[in-house]
């Protein structure tokens, strides 16, 4: 067993334990940050791209509100390099009534959210999709955040300031020494080995699992509720800005322009285990239908790719354990030694991933007042290193990356015509993931997200790692089969219209001409 010794473990690499192990490291301790898969594989890679303005929670969750309109400004300068400031909109569409609108401009004002009512005309002007039945409109500052590289750009500023990442290790034990937390056992789930870190403090950012882990430290009865919602990405930006509905918050009321392509989402439901999300046909039809209302016409947009997250919400006595759409979206800390006599351990939940900094330094604060430690946040005027230059990023980005760099045809080849990803940008993401799978890649550079959804560019990029020297033939035909089954399994709930038509190219180029299934196979399947 390998044994390791630092001043404090972060559970979780989602946006929140990025956060943490950040802010952690840059108050000068020794920091471990462990996450059972790949970062932002879980709730922080699986939303709607939105940077929230505040505009939504105004009315539903004030508190909340204002948290998120100071953080967005904050993740504008510190995250620049993730995020696009697309600017957002609340409009009433022909389906709703003008009651909630009415008190918007007010509810914002008081919640310090900055919003102008703009003239129908110039709504238009600025989104011809609209429909142009819409009663009235709003502008807001909401902006769109590429999460994976938020989190990364977090956690690369953590590995400067001396902190540790441990990526595919599973926590299987919070070990304690009377009423004191002393170390983590953890699985590594590659090379199978087990790691002991001892440590002072633990912690706790599991998100809808943060229950869980606690309960490893026989401290029971933390209640994160996973609210699970699914979100549908069509082939194309049907906006150039956010587009929400003027309503009390609801399913399927936001659209958010990311990258090539644009998102509707979200419904809200309570799930039993945020591990297993089913995409009900019914709520794929909701998420058409409320997109229809804004966007006439969004029917008839092909759907590349429909997937589900579980957000961790805070159990709220004032409303029914089921009801997780009117569940507050504060952050709570929990102070284990006050609530179970355990010392050295905390546990956070709620908030949002545009909260995330903000989450860190509520949970770091917490921890150095129970360690009896001075040491003040810096996290708010701080970039982390990728966003130095204070610039957030255009839709055109990629185009003016290719055209601006170099001009060997290798280096700049194109692997992804989607995305625009270049050979030399691929060969990249592999150099800084060895042991990484095409997934793990594809969460750097976004390989395989747009409208093809790795039709043609997942086997080039095998080609490139096998050809590399990275992965022997067998183990390269098996991670294809894994990246196209993660790929595959967000088609099946959106099979219709343009999308079966693409599926059936990409299946006859995999099936008929490839015949990946029967390809040879290694000593054991490539499981990550």
């Amino acid at each position: 067993m390998k044994t390791m010794r630092t001043d404090v473990v972060v559970i979780g690499g989602g946006s929140t334990g990025a956060g943490v192990i950040r802010d952690v490291a840059m108050r000068g301790f020794d920091a471990v940050l462990i996450e059972r898969g790949d970062l932002a594989q879980g709730t922080s890679g699986r939303y709607h791209g939105l940077l929230h303005s505040g505009g939504r929670y105004v009315v539903s969750d004030p508190h909340s509100a204002t948290e998120c309109a100071e953080e967005n400004a904050i993740l504008k300068r510190i995250n620049a390099n993730a995020v696009e400031a697309s600017g957002g909109l609340f409009v009433v569409t022909p389906e709703d009534d003008e009651d909630y609108a009415d008190g918007f401009i007010a509810a914002a004002n008081a919640t310090k959210v900055p919003a102008a009512e703009i003239s129908i005309a110039e709504a238009l002007r600025r989104e011809p999709r609209l429909h142009p039945g819409i009663k009235r409109a709003f502008e807001v500052e909401d902006g769109t955040v590429d999460g994976w590289q938020m989190v990364w750009g977090a956690v690369r500023s953590a590995k400067a300031y001396g902190a540790k990442l441990l990526t595919y290790h599973r926590v299987t034990q919070i070990l304690r020494e009377n009423d004191q937390v002393s170390a983590v056992l953890a699985h590594d789930e590659r090379s199978g080995e087990d790691v002991l870190i001892e440590c002072r403090f633990v912690l706790n950012c599991g998100g809808p699992w943060a229950g869980k882990l606690a309960e490893m430290a026989d401290c029971h009865g933390v209640e994160v509720v996973p609210g699970a919602g699914i979100m549908i990405a069509m082939n194309h930006r049907l906006s150039q800005s956010v587009i929400n509905r003027c309503v009390y918050p609801a399913d399927g009321d936001i659209l958010v322009p990311v990258h090539p392509v644009c998102i509707i989402g979200t419904t809200d439901i309570r799930a039993e285990d945020p591990d297993d999300l089913p995409i009900p046909q019914i709520q794929v039809q909701q998420m058409l239908d409320a997109g229809e209302a804004m966007i006439p016409g969004f029917r008839k947009s092909r759907a590349i790719h429909a997937w589900a997250g579980a957000r961790p919400l805070v159990k709220d006595s004032r409303v029914s354990e089921s009801d997780t759409r009117h569940m507050g979206r504060g952050m709570s800390v929990v102070d284990h030694k006050q609530r179970d006599g355990l010392g050295g351990l905390l546990t956070i939940a709620g908030g949002k991933l545009t909260t995330y900094r903000l989450m860190a330094e509520r949970i770091v604060d917490h921890m150095c007042e129970q360690m009896g430690e001075n040491r003040p946040c810096r996290t708010a005027d701080e970039a982390v290193p990728a966003a130095e230059d204070g610039h957030t990023y255009a839709i055109g980005h990629r185009l003016h990356e290719v055209e601006k760099a170099g001009k060997s045809p290798t280096s700049q080849q194109i692997i992804c015509e989607c995305e625009l990803v270049t050979k030399q940008m691929l060969e990249k993401a592999m150099d800084d993931l060895p042991q990484g799978n095409l997934d793990d890649v594809r969460r750097q550079v976004r390989l395989g997200m747009g409208p093809c959804q790795g039709g043609f560019c997942s086997q080039r990029a095998t080609a490139i790692a096998h050809e590399r020297g990275d992965v022997d033939i067998e183990r390269a035909t098996g991670l294809l089969r894994l990246f196209l089954k993660n790929r595959w399994i967000g088609l099946w709930p959106i099979l219709y219209g343009g999308q079966v038509r693409q599926s059936a190219l990409d299946e006859w180029i995999h099936e008929g001409i490839l015949d990946v299934e029967h390809l040879p196979e290694g000593a054991k399947e490539v499981v990550r």
